[in-house]
């Protein structure tokens, strides 16, 4: 792998509460330099990065009934077809995780289906943020094997929001359940290059992290 190739797996991401013009402006002038494959943001800010990245190959993606997912399906989908009306590329949506651990998987089914299809349906990638912290291994596989029926294009660990984010037994695990039929995406507490290679090993195409630019400098010192 070389240095450009494993920083467009990267989802260059600044999703704090705080965040400013200067930030985004920042993110996505960083996503630039290093060839990110998406800067990772809350959909308020989603029509700015836009301008911001015009005319370059990286994506906007919006964080989507974010970081709790405790909002309802119409919620949810509004939110979405307004990230994708102001220029969003993808969509990482935070499923309810309340239902996932009642064990009310029509619910999640339902809620996938529905986010999945909108988003296809305007040629838009889909992730669906799990959250694993909270759920048991089981809870992990029934979420990815309704995935791997619905087929969203990615299945996400974490929101960096819970307490605790991936983890290389849950990459491992989402990746075995769904197979080639869905790619998955590790994020939340990668902030170093040999925890980003191992969740890489483990099977994730896809790391979000805030420590893009740090990972990719120990990554040329590994290389030597």
């Amino acid at each position: 792998m070389t240095k450009e190739e494993l920083a467009s797996m990267f989802d260059h991401t600044f999703l704090k509460a705080y965040a400013s013009r200067d930030d985004f402006i920042k993110l996505c002038d960083e996503a630039k330099d290093i060839g990110a494959a998406m800067v990772a943001i809350n959909s308020e800010p989603v029509k700015l990065c836009k301008e911001l990245l015009k005319g370059t190959s990286i994506h906007v993606g919006a964080a989507i009934s974010f970081p709790l997912g405790q909002t309802t399906l119409d919620i949810k989908l509004a939110e979405t077809k307004q990230a994708i009306d102001d220029g969003a590329d993808e969509i990482d949506y935070v499923i309810n995780v309340g239902k996932a651990k009642m064990h009310d998987w029509d619910y999640i089914e339902k809620e996938m289906k529905s986010i999945v299809q909108l988003c296809h349906q305007n040629n838009r990638i889909c992730k669906v943020i799990f959250e694993n912290c909270y759920l048991t291994k089981g809870e992990i596989k029934h979420i990815a094997l309704i995935a791997k029926q619905v087929k969203p294009d990615y299945i996400k660990t974490s929101t960096g929001f819970g307490t605790s984010g991936a983890t290389v037994e849950d990459v491992r695990l989402m990746k075995e359940t769904v197979g080639d039929e869905v790619k998955v995406k590790a994020a939340g507490g990668i902030r170093d290059w040999k925890t980003c290679q191992a969740m890489i090993e483990a099977g994730a195409s896809r790391i979000g992290t805030s420590s893009s630019l740090k990972i990719l400098e120990e990554f040329e010192k590994y290389c030597g």
